[in-house]
C-alpha cells in the first residue's frame, strides 16, 4: 500500500508547519520550495527547488499527488486550471483561489453573496478616490488588488493625492484598478478559521481575537473574551457561508472587524480580509485545540472525515516572535524552558531580520491574564529580551 501523496506549493513556516500533522496521519508530504535552506526544506525530504510560477516544476510536483494545495496564495490562476483540467486535485481550486488572490474579486462576489463588509469602491484616478474619500467621511483605505499581505500593499489616505503612484499603474495599459475601502471605527478584530472539504463537511473553530502592530499579527487570544453570543453566532455564519460560497476545500481563514451594533445591539462583524490555506491566526490550534489546523487542512483536501475542533483548555494565547537581538533563536531555547515549562516553543528556522516572524509561542491554562502574560514573556525571550517588559506587550 503507497500512503497518499499531498503537494504544496511554498516553502515557509505554514508548509513546515503540515509536517508533524502529515507524518502523524502517514501522509507523504512534497513541498515546492524556493530554495533549498528555506524553512520547509529543512524539515521536509521531498522537497524539490522551483518557482511557484513555473509550469514544469508544478507539473512535477503534482505528479502522483493526491491532492496539490498551498501554503500561498501567489500562484497563476491559469496554470492551475490548466493542471485541474489534466485531472490533478487543485484544492483549493483555481475557482475559489482568484478571490484569495485578488481583493476586488473578493469584495465583489462577498458583496453578491450578502456577507457584511465595509463599503468599498474600485479607482483609477485622483477624481475618483477623492470622490471616495468624500462620501466615507475623508479617510480610507487604499489597497492594491493583488500581492499585498502583512500591511503591505495597504495604505491610509486623507488626501487623493496619497495614492498618486498606485493610480498612475491602474491608469497605464493593463493596469488593475485600486481597491478603496471605508477605515472602519472597529473595536477589535476577530478571526474564524473553518475548513471543507470536497464533499461538503464544514468545521469551525471558536472565534479567535487578533491584535495586529504595524498591520502584522502579534497575539492571537482563542477565545476570544468577552464575545457576545450573537456577534458570536455572527462570525461564524458569516465564515461558513464564504467557504460554502466560493466552494473552498482545505482551510480558510476569514479576518473580521468587530464594530459596534445599532441602537445598542450586540456587535456586528464585517468581513476584512481572507486567506484559502492555514494562517497566523490559527497557529494556537497545534497546543489548543483537538485537532490542529494543519492537520484538518490535509484531512479537507484529501476529502477525510474531519476532526473534532474542540479547545483542549480554557483560554490559548498565540504570541507571535517578530524579529529578535538573538543571532539564532535557539540559543534562548534553555531560558524559556526555565521560565516556563508549560510554553509552547514552535520555530520557523529563518534568518533573523528586524520584524520577520520567526516562530511564535502557545500557552494555554484557566487564568486569562496569566496565560497572556507567559506568552509574552516567552516571546520576549525568544526576541533576546527582559520577559518582564517585552516590547510587543501592553
Amino acid at each position: 500500500m503507497s500512503a497518499p501523496v499531498v503537494a504544496v506549493v511554498g516553502g515557509g513556516q505554514l508548509a513546515r508547519m503540515m509536517a508533524p500533522a502529515a507524518t502523524a496521519l502517514g501522509v507523504h508530504l512534497r513541498v515546492l520550495v524556493e530554495g533549498p535552506a528555506v524553512s520547509a526544506a529543512q524539515v521536509v525530504v521531498d522537497a524539490p527547488v522551483g518557482a511557484a510560477s513555473d509550469e514544469a516544476a508544478l507539473v512535477a510536483l503534482a505528479q502522483g499527488a493526491d491532492a496539490l494545495t498551498f501554503e500561498h496564495e501567489h500562484v497563476p490562476n491559469a496554470l492551475l486550471e490548466r493542471l485541474a483540467d489534466e485531472g490533478v486535485a487543485v484544492r483549493p481550486g483555481a475557482p475559489a483561489l482568484v478571490h484569495a488572490q485578488d481583493k476586488i474579486v473578493m469584495r465583489r462576489r462577498l458583496t453578491e453573496l450578502g456577507v457584511p463588509c465595509p463599503r468599498w469602491s474600485t479607482v483609477s484616478s485622483r477624481a475618483e478616490l477623492g470622490e471616495f474619500l468624500a462620501d466615507v467621511g475623508g479617510v480610507a483605505v487604499v489597497k492594491t488588488a493583488r500581492g499585498g499581505y502583512d500591511g503591505k500593499g495597504v495604505r491610509v489616505v486623507r488626501a487623493a493625492d496619497e495614492a498618486d503612484d498606485w493610480l498612475a499603474a491602474a491608469a497605464e495599459p493593463g493596469g488593475v484598478p485600486v481597491l478603496v475601502e471605508e477605515k472602519v471605527p472597529f473595536t477589535r478584530e476577530l478571526a474564524v478559521l473553518v475548513a471543507r472539504r470536497p464533499s461538503g463537511e464544514v468545521r469551525t473553530w471558536p472565534v479567535v481575537e487578533s491584535v495586529q502592530r504595524d498591520g502584522v499579527c502579534a497575539e492571537v487570544v482563542a477565545p476570544a473574551p468577552d464575545l457576545a453570543d450573537a456577534t458570536r453566532d455572527e462570525a461564524l455564519d458569516v465564515a461558513v457561508r464564504v467557504a460554502e460560497g466560493l466552494g473552498v476545500v482545505g482551510v480558510l481563514a476569514v479576518e473580521l472587524f468587530e464594530v459596534p451594533g445599532a441602537d445598542g445591539g450586540a456587535p456586528r462583524v464585517l468581513v476584512n480580509e481572507l486567506a484559502m490555506r492555514p494562517h497566523n491566526s490559527g497557529h494556537w490550534t497545534i497546543d489548543g485545540a483537538v485537532t490542529s489546523q494543519f492537520e484538518q487542512h490535509l484531512r479537507a483536501v484529501l476529502d477525510l472525515p474531519l476532526g473534532e475542533v474542540t479547545p483542549r483548555a480554557r483560554w490559548t494565547v498565540m504570541a507571535n516572535v517578530l524579529g529578535s537581538a538573538l543571532d539564532e533563536l535557539t540559543d534562548a531555547l534553555p531560558r524559556v524552558a526555565a521560565l516556563d515549562p508549560g510554553a509552547k516553543v514552535h520555530l520557523y528556522g529563518k534568518d533573523v531580520r528586524p520584524g520577520r516572524k520567526l516562530g511564535h509561542v502557545n500557552v494555554s491554562g484557566d487564568d486569562l491574564a496569566d496565560v497572556r502574560a507567559r506568552a509574552l514573556a516567552a516571546a520576549a525571550v525568544l526576541r533576546g529580551e527582559d520577559p518582564a517588559t517585552p516590547t510587543d506587550g501592553e
